[in-house]
């Protein structure tokens, strides 16, 4: 992603402190951050502190002997590709919404077309003051942009809505409405991730490998890129990205009714997760009793989600994946033709730096056509970016 500009608002309040981390992770993000903070925020962290982190001159009073000869506040206004405002007081947020620009910072606000997300950190009873909220609504109807604070202990001692979201979800937030390409404006993509299990009794089942990640960074790359996401995920230890619509599973046969549930409304669709592909005949409603005996159980093919899509997509793109522990592309070509793929992304998972568990991949990518595609080792990450660039090019 090309660098970009990003004007961070610090108001006066306790969360003031964690807008350093959202600084320092921005800037790991090759953004260019200048800071604007109101005096009332100076009297919780100390200017200094922005500066040596944004690398950039901080800004607090209207009538500071300007650094260059230029407006302080439309030269940020136009420089800025996003404001955004960490922590949202109650004051800032009651100014911007009726008008008022007394202070460098909501002057910037004013002036700016560049898109402001406020991301606002309160005592819970004045977050849901009917005025409060009244002048968030009127301020989302104006185009602008709220991250919901998250529920939790207080600074007052308190317990409930008004406390900072977690300052990489904030960082993630700001970055993926800054990503670089957004060609899936529009579109509906359907992602499934990670393993599906098969039960055996109420504490066993048979499961796989599979982390979810290759998966999780599909669906965030979509989203990214501005598509509406369904993320249908088995069991991982994975965080929910924000954005998307998760639906949960656990098993192959629920997994198979989800998928289908949102296929028809889907544009792209890609199977990244690793299923179950069997299920054992039987389902013990009791454990099944440790003995001196050998246990033998009989399994049978569960369904298959895939070929199920093959069979019934009309106009949608279909990526599968084909995790191969031997004759990859040999295997990878047998599947795109039986199952009615438009591309399939074949891995090695005998690599002990890449696959199920890693954050890397190390791929190949083919399409119904007979093209191929391989992709040095890189994250996961940027595998998604690779596949999607590919995919739209070929839309």
């Amino acid at each position: 992603m090309s660098s970009k500009t990003v004007v961070l608002g610090v108001c006066g309040g306790i969360a003031a402190y964690k807008a350093l981390d959202v600084v320092s992770r921005l800037k790991k993000k090759n953004f260019d951050v200048h800071v604007i903070m109101t005096e009332s925020a100076c009297e919780f962290v100390t200017p200094l502190s922005f500066q040596s982190l944004s690398q950039n001159m901080v800004i607090k009073d209207m009538f500071d002997e300007p650094k260059a000869w230029e407006i302080q506040h439309i030269s940020l206004a136009k420089k800025a590709d996003l404001m955004l405002i960490v922590p949202a007081t109650a004051n800032v947020i009651g100014k911007v919404a009726n008008g008022i620009a007394d202070d460098m910072l909501s002057t910037t606000i004013m002036a700016t077309k560049a898109p402001v997300v406020f991301s606002p950190a309160m005592n819970t009873n004045m977050y849901k003051n009917p005025i409060v909220q009244a002048n968030i609504e009127k301020l989302k109807g104006f185009g602008y942009t709220f991250i919901n604070p998250d529920s939790g202990r207080l600074a007052c001692g308190d317990n409930g809505e008004g406390k900072l979201p977690d300052t990489s979800y904030i960082a993630e937030y700001v970055t993926s409405m800054l990503y670089d390409i957004k060609d899936l404006k529009g579109k509906k993509v359907l992602v499934t991730a990670g393993p599906t299990v098969a039960p055996v009794d109420p504490v066993r089942f048979i499961g796989n490998n599979s982390s979810g990640k290759m998966g999780y960074a599909i669906a965030e790359e979509a989203r990214d890129r501005g598509a509406e996401v369904t993320l249908i995920s088995g069991p991982c230890e994975l965080k929910a990205p924000f954005g998307l619509n998760i639906v949960n599973v656990n098993t192959t046969e629920e997994m198979y009714n989800s998928v289908l549930e949102h296929f028809d409304d889907s544009n792209i669709v890609i199977k990244a997760a690793a299923v179950a592909d069997y299920k054992p005949k039987v389902y013990s409603e009791k454990k099944i009793k440790k003995s001196e005996d050998d246990l033998t159980i009989e399994f049978e093919r569960s369904r298959d989600i895939l070929k199920t899509l093959g069979e019934k997509k009309t106009n949608q793109i279909l990526v599968g994946f084909a995790a191969e522990s031997n004759d990859l592309i040999e295997n990878a070509t047998k599947k795109i033709k039986k199952k009615n793929l438009d591309y399939i992304v074949a891995n090695d998972i005998t690599q002990k730096d890449t696959g199920f568990s890693s954050d890397d991949n190390l791929v190949t990518i083919l399409s119904k056509y007979g093209d191929s595609y391989t992709l040095d080792k890189m994250p996961k990450k940027l595998v998604a970016r690779e596949l999607f660039n590919l995919l739209c090019k070929k839309r």
